[in-house]
């Protein structure tokens, strides 16, 4: 059992926690779908038996050992074609928190958060989108706390980093106040600032990597994302854009 956080304005302050579930992206959802919810509604649980992640990839978490949560949020002030924004906040959110935990703390395009080049925690975000705005997100994170076992996923933990155990309540009370410090910037218009800050932590920005781009495997250096959210490499000296499912890491 969760309970609610005290250092925050809204994130949190109504939970509902689940057991177990089928994944509280779904759970989230249906609540939004039966009336009207509190922006900053967490849903938690300790058993996510079908989490999903980009890509249409499964997320898969250890029962009782991670934080497998979504959040409602309700970001009307800003456009469809603005998404990718929210996409920013979250990513650099869970970065910061992360950072503050261990070393080699990285976001992976679109919004996967790495440390020491190992996935640590993914993101899902899914946005009802209605007229010119989007009128609701549900924002699901999984985020790799005390499993250590990871199969043949190149996964890690904050207990394998640093070897230490930790308590999943105070995790998560450090972890949303992150989260509501970046949706307030973003509120407030700060993109310029968001974009900075995503870019700094970029991994492989300005580095020279393999691309799997349809069926073929070619070498690029990534320049950046651009307002759309399209990743930006440039290949034999030339700008080219991508959506998330035109281009992938060759590890």
């Amino acid at each position: 059992m969760y309970k609610i956080p005290a250092s925050t304005l809204f994130v949190g302050k109504k939970l509902v926690y689940v057991p177990e579930c089928h994944s509280t992206n779904t759970l989230s959802a249906e609540l939004s779908q039966r009336g009207s919810v509190e922006e900053g509604t967490l849903v938690i649980t300790s058993n996510q038996l079908g989490g999903r992640g980009q890509r249409g990839n499964q997320w898969i978490s250890e029962p009782g050992k991670n934080l497998t949560f979504s959040l409602i949020l309700k970001p009307t002030f800003l456009k469809p074609d603005q998404q990718f924004r929210l996409t920013q906040v979250v990513s650099l959110a869970v970065a910061d928190y992360a950072n503050s935990k261990a070393k080699g703390v990285k976001i992976k395009w679109p919004n996967d958060v790495l440390i020491n080049n190992k996935k640590t925690c993914g993101i899902l975000i899914e946005n009802s989108i209605s007229g010119e705005c989007i009128q609701t997100s549900v924002v699901g994170v999984g985020f790799n706390v005390n499993q250590v076992d990871f199969a043949k996923i190149k996964g890690t933990s904050l207990k394998n980093e640093t070897g230490l155990d930790f308590d999943l309540q105070n995790e998560l009370n450090d972890l949303l106040p992150c989260i509501e410090i970046r949706y307030l910037q973003l509120r407030d218009g700060k993109f310029e600032k968001l974009s900075d800050d995503y870019l700094n932590r970029l991994y492989r920005k300005g580095q020279r990597h393999s691309f799997r781009i349809g069926n073929t495997e070619k070498q690029g250096v990534i320049d950046g994302v651009d307002q759309r959210g399209r990743l930006v490499v440039l290949i034999d000296h030339d700008k080219h854009y991508f959506d998330l499912k035109e281009i992938s890491f060759v590890d």
